[in-house]
């Protein structure tokens, strides 16, 4: 597919109501350095111009080459054309911390600017030699406030042309913009079929702010993932009566509620299938369907349950630091 047919949404508190693709290749998880990097010119090869990494992905540097051999070989022939996103990691959460942050992902990509900055998760973590899943005595007080001062600092440097976060429930967006003199343009979640967020999308479409889903297929055979997407008895009916892909329906209906998307595959055939969502629409027996659907959250299975205010639900839904998408 030429990326001229893929859609795209603007972010309104960006500089310059920046255009952002509404489908991306997501690199959490990554394999190793060259085969991130081939995965990334193949997808720009397919049409995409939108990529998501993290500090925390280990992505970024191949990300970086890719682009660069990207434009030598003329697969592209400006930064421009590319829609860039990355993301602060936790322990990195401090008003003093978020610039150097930002320069040291600017560094790694080789890049002078990212399109899009995002607050990865709204907890702080303490320097020292923790390992996935945090402890509690890792954790420390967020600083959002701070935080996010340094955020709009970021972008005002030129050094971002949007911010927005990840991870975010309606509580946490309620607060950011009690005060927030520039509004997040993105938050980004896990949503799918199997996890609808239909109160986050609701809200975030009143408050004007775009939804990114990460894990749209359920990230089945990571660690933490789950093959409840792809395995879905009614995704499968409703695949057979439009001749496509679980994978595909799902991105579609993700498309259809105003979602943009990050989704991970290295696979060239999946990639280009991923693409093919754009000529073709789900019908109302489809979104009866798909509601009837059983809700179940993924990113919710380490002992970190003392951080229940993570989610507006009233569970104490534990977050194990090492699905990080």
């Amino acid at each position: 597919m030429s990326s001229s047919k893929v859609p795209h949404v603007v972010l309104q508190s960006s500089s310059n109501y920046r255009n952002m693709p509404v489908i991306g290749l997501g690199t959490a998880s990554s394999s190793s350095t060259d085969v991130t990097r081939e995965a990334i010119l193949e997808a720009i090869k397919l049409g995409y111009r939108h990529f998501d990494t993290a500090s925390i992905y280990g992505s970024e540097h191949p990300l970086g080459e890719a682009i660069a051999e990207a434009l030598q070989r003329d697969l592209i022939k400006s930064r421009d054309e590319l829609f860039i996103t990355s993301k602060l990691w936790c322990t990195d959460n401090f008003p003093h911390l978020v610039l150097r942050a930002l320069q040291k992902t600017l560094e790694s990509l080789k890049l002078e600017y990212l399109d899009l900055y995002l607050i990865h998760w709204p907890i702080a973590v303490k320097s020292g030699n923790w390992n996935f899943p945090y402890p509690e005595e890792a954790l420390t007080t967020f600083d959002l406030k701070g935080v996010w001062k340094a955020m709009e600092e970021c972008q005002k440097l030129g050094l971002t042309k949007c911010i927005g976060v990840s991870n975010f429930s309606c509580k946490n967006l309620e607060n950011l913009l009690s005060f927030a003199s520039i509004p997040p343009s993105v938050n980004q979640v896990e949503m799918n079929p199997t996890w609808q967020q239909k109160k986050l999308r609701a809200y975030c479409q009143e408050k004007g702010i775009i939804l990114t889903a990460y894990s749209p297929l359920g990230a089945a055979g990571s660690m933490w993932g789950s093959n409840n997407v792809v395995d879905n008895e009614l995704l499968k009916e409703i695949a057979v009566t439009h001749g496509k892909s679980i994978a595909q329906v799902s991105l579609r209906w993700l498309y259809e509620m105003g979602v943009t998307i990050a989704v991970k595959s290295f696979n060239k055939e999946r990639m280009k299938q991923n693409l093919e969502i754009f000529d073709w629409s789900l019908t109302q027996d489809d979104y009866e369907k798909i509601d009837r659907i059983k809700q179940k959250q993924m990113a919710n299975n380490g002992p970190v349950t003392f951080i229940a205010d993570l989610w507006d639900e009233a569970l104490p839904f534990a977050i194990n630091l090492l699905s990080i998408s």
